[in-house]
């Protein structure tokens, strides 16, 4: 097994980079909309530390993250929001303290599960420590930049987005098939820019079915925080195309995604 030690010091920076954005936020801005409709920067950071402790207890308590699951069952339509709500009705800096707090020990009991390699339950299929980490990067990365397109900062992207894109590329099956449509039984091909200017690639060389273009781009587009109109992503046969329509790299229904800049949400 590699070492995902990486993956771990990775999740754990972009939780710091977040962290800057919204440390100094007067209450004002925590109250601000975002784009995600009826959620503030408090709602945004409020989900981020429900679906830590959620993860902690994944890792540590397996019966009390049995419990979780079983509230989210019992309103499948309504926890994410509900959740985030009761966060967000905290004090700003409550709610920082307890974010904070949070994910430095779902970091700790990572990092010790891992050497173990035992697979950690989630709402979908079991996995290892490694892959957890990711997703929560992967979240992390795409709730910060709700946050960042509320208070119009643009952020500079770094090479954790390799994270992002590996989970976004390992999730086209589901983005069909949680839509009802025919899974392609043909690999793709991925080539993405990286920020540092190197290339990331996974599929087949020789693959038809082929996409192309900025590596940011493509982590904006998995995690539906823009529309593919508005991305310089390029892709070359039917399947393909009709991937960077629907691509999701998240759990779950079907998002809705962004509009087009210029389009009414």
């Amino acid at each position: 097994m590699s070492d995902p030690t990486p993956v771990f010091d990775d999740l754990r920076e972009e939780s710091r980079a977040l962290d800057v954005l919204v440390a100094e936020l007067t209450d004002e801005q925590w109250a601000g909309a975002t784009p995600a409709p009826r959620w503030s920067v408090a709602h945004q950071i409020a989900h981020l530390h429900w679906t830590d402790k959620a993860a902690l207890l994944a890792v540590t308590d397996r019966d009390g993250f049995g419990e979780v699951v079983g509230k989210a069952l019992a309103a499948p339509d309504s926890f994410v929001d509900d959740a985030a709500e009761e966060g967000a009705r905290l004090a700003p800096a409550e709610l920082l303290a307890r974010w904070r707090e949070g994910r430095d020990a779902l970091d700790r009991a990572l990092r010790d599960a891992a050497p173990q390699g035992t697979r950690l339950p989630w709402f979908g299929p079991p996995m290892s420590a490694a892959s957890m980490a990711t997703g929560r990067l992967m979240e992390t990365w795409a709730h910060g930049q709700d946050v960042a397109d509320a208070l119009g900062v643009v952020r500079a992207p770094t090479d954790r987005l390799r994270h992002v894109v590996r989970i976004g590329g390992r999730a086209r099956d589901f983005a069909f098939g949680v839509r009802g449509l025919p899974v392609p039984q043909e690999e793709f091909r991925v080539e993405v820019r990286a920020p540092s200017g190197a290339s990331w690639a996974f599929g087949p060389e020789d693959a038809a079915q082929r996409v192309t273009g900025p590596a940011l781009d493509f982590c904006l587009l998995v995690t539906q925080r823009a529309h593919r109109a508005d991305l310089a992503l390029h892709a070359e046969g039917p399947d393909a195309d009709r991937w960077l329509d629907i691509a999701q790299a998240f759990a779950g229904p079907p998002g809705t995604g962004r509009p087009p800049k210029g389009e009414p949400a």
